[in-house]
């Protein structure tokens, strides 16, 4: 397997870092107290099968910092929370697991076990999905990872051709996936064998949304596609004239996405039509972000350094927010909140209502991963060299 060497980034942790930091460096604590997922758990990027980015536990009102680490490297994806562990990948390649209430660290778990001179290990830029008592994980380099939660170590992998941003979907034994080698891959859970693949004709960088036993992936090749899960045969086929690197979001029938085009489209995906169309008023800055859907509001960052809210029935503007930098983070819902990170290195709360800044904290740095919201905590990475993870929640 080939290892792509990067432009030198990195870097050793500097010195000055905080004594939380160091305490999380030092020896692994013991684990214990694996629990299953519950409802208050943040298992995958989006949260849930229909990828909405609400979260089902609660934060409190005034957020402290309840510690901070770094892991060495740049984080640009969303973390999972479960039970007593927070579980960060890094793109130096590593999977971290952490103590939720210290930040102390418990594991970490790499894509390769040895990397020749000179380069470095496959990246992680997809997020981990908790399903039982494992997690799945793609690389850089196309191979997709199942990680025994109590041990950190390898249960499987399975190699595609090409590079996977887009985080699993687990359902009935299957694992759902896509790769930059066009295709969208179903794997058994329990080896890893290949139940089916579906090959479209372009890269696969979403994560898949699930609901009534199909699957849906809309990509490169400016399709929406609806796979059945069992068999991977293709029930529908829609053409939407623009690719989406963003990953859909499901109401009942409808589909939310943001396109290249710096518009979100509404998918009726049954009835095979946009029922609307909302467009940035800066048509130069594609959506990157995937949207938090309400029963109200569609939420959702933009390359045009804002956050736009959508009234989901109607497709109209209910409000924006103005950030300094692009916000490639994609937000998530807490009750009346909203929090998105920036690349003008903040995280923000905002009032779901009205758009109003509620609360900002400044990492200094980048925020392109989306914030995890699990377990009464919000835990979010940055693009610092020496990977800072923040966790938040009440003292």
């Amino acid at each position: 397997m080939m290892y792509v060497t990067r432009d030198i980034r990195r870097l050793t942790i500097i010195a000055g870092i905080s004594l939380v930091t160091i305490v999380a460096l030092a020896a692994p604590v013991q684990k214990s107290g694996i629990t299953l997922p519950t409802v208050t758990s943040w298992t995958s990027f989006r949260h849930d099968l229909a990828q909405t980015g609400v979260a089902t536990s609660s934060l409190p009102n005034d957020l402290d910092l309840l510690w901070e680490v770094s892991l060495g490297d740049q984080i640009l994806a969303t973390a999972a929370i479960v039970g007593d562990f927070v579980y960060v990948p890094c793109l130096s390649g590593e999977l971290v697991c952490l103590e939720r209430r210290t930040g102390a660290r418990v594991w970490g778990y790499k894509s390769v076990e040895k990397v020749e001179k000179n380069s470095f290990a496959p990246g992680f830029k997809s997020s981990p999905t908790v399903a039982g008592n494992f997690i799945y994980l793609g690389d850089e380099d196309g191979v997709l990872h199942a990680i025994d939660r109590q041990t950190g170590k390898g249960r499987w992998k399975y190699a595609t051709g090409g590079e996977i941003y887009s985080s699993a979907a687990v359902i009935d034994g299957r694992v759902i996936f896509g790769s930059y080698d066009n295709r969208l891959y179903c794997l058994n859970e329990a080896d890893g064998s290949l139940a089916w693949q579906y090959e479209t004709q372009g890269y696969v960088h979403c994560a898949p949304a699930v609901a009534d036993g199909v699957t849906f992936i809309a990509g490169c090749d400016e399709h929406l596609r609806v796979i059945d899960i069992k068999t991977g045969a293709q029930k529908l086929e829609m053409p939407l004239e623009t690719y989406l690197i963003a990953s859909p979001a499901l109401v009942g029938d409808i589909l939310y996405v943001g396109t290249y085009r710096s518009e979100v489209v509404a998918v009726d995906w049954k009835k095979k039509n946009v029922v609307w169309t909302y467009s940035a008023d800066d048509s130069d800055h594609p959506f990157h972000s995937s949207a938090a859907v309400t029963d109200q509001l569609v939420v959702v960052g933009g390359g045009d350094k804002l956050v736009h809210a959508i009234n989901r029935l109607t497709g109209q503007r209910a409000w924006t927010f103005a950030t300094r930098g692009k916000v490639d983070s994609s937000p998530v819902i807490v009750g009346d909140r909203v929090f998105v990170g920036s690349k003008d290195g903040n995280l923000y709360s905002l009032g779901l209502v009205d758009g109003k800044e509620r609360w900002k904290f400044s990492a200094g740095k980048p925020i392109t991963a989306g914030p995890a919201v699990g377990e009464g905590v919000l835990v979010v990475g940055s693009e610092s060299r020496d990977g800072k993870v923040y966790c938040f929640g009440k003292k």
